[in-house]
């Protein structure tokens, strides 16, 4: 007996959904009340009273752009540091997204910082720029310090955009990207010892201190402390590495009261394997199949050096983990039906979401895309869930039209086939998506296009 759901009215608003959005509101007030804070101690410090002269103008505008720029900078490691709150909210997609939309902003407010304080000294002392700035390096202390913090951040911020990011190595840009840590450790001492703003015994000290520390603590508990200590607890060892394709294979781990981590199919994890070759790198994987009290299994693709190590994992290995992580889980549910739309290894979190999401038989629709059918991993274990769950499967193969933001074949796209055209009760739906970044930006286009508000689209792009 199927369910027919052909009605494509909009699905009111769970209440679930409500009160993610009010802890995601919350969040963002946090954020936003972080700022305003920043310019209301600096007002009341007597900030306001400073732009008389061109000189203390400068010297002001170059204080609380440091200041504005810090805190967002602040805001940032936070983002990255996947605190459960921020999780819940809004997914590491979304976290990462904003994230990386602060990098330039932060950036360009702490060159301002440099520019008009060194602009703003010079001027009350009637000497040019670059003396000034010399004069800044060699007798004021700390200052050095600040200038290497500087210049950290500028590296960290060009090595993120995109044209230059895809010439690095994952490693080796992750391996930039922690010095953002050491920018922000370099840069608090000048804070502390140049200038009145932060001196002893004021309000704005205190709150940056406890700025500071409540930050680096965050980043130790959830990025370290946390990690090692669920490590050791659940002692995940790798159990079976079984071939799915050439180059593809799915590692079952094993491993003491899971259950307790609380995962779920569709979430993900990151991993490091401790085995010659790979223990120093740690990798993203999402669950491929439904969790239970003793293992876990990833299914993971061979795209370099690194990843081709994992499919020739042996028996026993000790595994480490950070997680789990991300929204994209049935919980995140707002409509009775399911679209489930993968590309490539992107089928691992569909295949496992596939496994226990809450449906009738015929409220759901797969979709795999692969440039051949040979190409669609985990095809035998989503087909046969398919057929026991009810359902429909659809497996479309061939290659994107050039130059056009098409998720589909070229042959499709030149008819004129959409996301409701292959399932047409799709806004009755939500729509899960994994896959590379463009490819998934142009499904979740079709999806806003076919008229799904954004509480129904739910991705994951495994790219960095």
């Amino acid at each position: 007996m199927t369910t027919d759901i052909r009605e494509t009215r909009r699905p009111p608003v769970p209440v679930a959904y409500k009160r993610r959005m009010r802890l995601a509101d919350t969040l963002q007030v946090i954020c936003v009340t972080s700022v305003a804070l920043v310019n209301a101690i600096f007002l009341a410090d007597g900030g306001a009273a400073h732009f008389g002269t061109l000189a203390d103008a400068l010297t002001s505008a170059g204080i609380l752009a440091g200041l504005v720029g810090t805190d967002l900078l602040l805001l940032m490691l936070v983002l990255a540091a996947r605190l459960p709150p921020i999780d819940r909210a809004f997914g590491h997609d979304r976290a990462m997204a904003v994230h990386q939309q602060l990098g330039k902003p932060a950036l360009y407010l702490l060159l301002g910082h440099a520019v008009l304080l060194i602009a703003g000294y010079a001027a009350a002392e009637n000497v040019n720029v670059f003396a000034e700035m010399w004069g800044m390096l060699t007798t004021l202390p700390d200052m050095p310090l600040a200038f290497v913090g500087l210049g950290l951040l500028i590296l960290v911020v060009v090595t993120s955009l995109v044209v230059v990011r895809r010439r690095f190595r994952y490693e080796a840009w992750h391996a930039v990207h922690l010095l953002a840590y050491l920018a922000v450790l370099v840069a608090i001492p000048h804070q502390l010892s140049v200038g009145n703003l932060l001196s002893e015994g004021t309000i704005a000290r205190y709150y940056w201190l406890a700025l500071y520390v409540g930050v680096a603590g965050s980043i130790v508990l959830f990025r370290f402390v946390l990690p090692v200590v669920r490590s050791v607890r659940h002692g995940l060892v790798v159990e079976d590495v079984q071939r799915v394709a050439p180059g593809v294979a799915s590692i079952r781990l094993s491993g003491r009261h899971l259950q307790e981590l609380k995962a779920t199919s569709g979430q993900f994890f990151v991993w490091r394997f401790w085995s010659r070759g790979v223990w120093w790198q740690s990798h993203p994987f999402s669950l491929s199949a439904a969790p239970t009290e003793t293992t876990l299994r990833i299914t993971v693709r061979a795209l370099g050096d690194a990843s081709s190590a994992l499919t020739t994992l042996k028996r026993g290995t000790r595994v480490s983990f950070e997680g789990p992580y991300g929204i994209f889980t049935d919980r995140a549910r707002t409509a009775p039906g399911i679209v489930l739309i993968a590309a490539g290894i992107g089928v691992a979190p569909i295949r496992s979401l596939l496994e226990t999401a809450q449906f009738s038989p015929g409220q759901a629709t797969v979709i795999l895309r692969s440039h051949t059918v040979g190409d669609s991993y985990l095809a035998e274990e989503v087909t046969q869930l398919c057929r026991e769950r009810g359902a429909d499967l659809r497996i479309i193969a061939g290659t994107r039209p050039p130059g056009v933001d098409s998720w589909l074949p070229a042959d499709a796209y030149r008819a004129g086939i959409t996301i409701r055209t292959i399932v047409p009760w799709v806004r009755a739906a939500d729509v899960y998506v994994c896959g590379p970044r463009p490819w998934t930006d142009a499904v979740v286009r079709d999806a806003r296009a076919a008229g799904l508000p954004a509480r129904q689209i739910h991705y994951e792009r495994f790219d960095w």
